[in-house]
């Protein structure tokens, strides 16, 4: 099978459609997602569904705190403040949570 047909392509092609429909069947067909793709669904939530968009964002803090193998305060700390900051600073707030994810 080509990578164009692996689920993990057709989980990133759902990302572009920024349908949350499509990409959580698309997630359905994957054993994992990683953390950074967990976090561009949860800016697609953010501006398709912005009602959710503190639950995912708690979802997400809490897979970082799970995964991450020596987590603390500080860590947690700025995994918030970095969420918080997307509503006043996008570019920033993202470039946070991305270093954070491991990107």
């Amino acid at each position: 099978m080509s990578s164009d047909g692996s689920p993990y392509a057709r989980f990133r092609r759902a990302l572009k459609t920024r349908n949350l429909h499509l990409i959580r069947a698309a997630a359905a067909e994957l054993p994992r997602i990683e953390l950074h793709d967990a976090l561009e669904v949860c800016l697609i939530v953010r501006d398709t569904q912005p009602d959710r968009f503190d639950a995912a964002a708690v979802r997400w803090i809490g897979r970082y705190c799970a995964e991450r193998p020596s987590i603390s305060l500080e860590l947690v700390d700025a995994a918030v403040a970095a969420f918080r900051e997307l509503q006043r600073d996008p570019e920033a707030g993202l470039e946070r949570l991305q270093t954070l994810a491991g990107r």
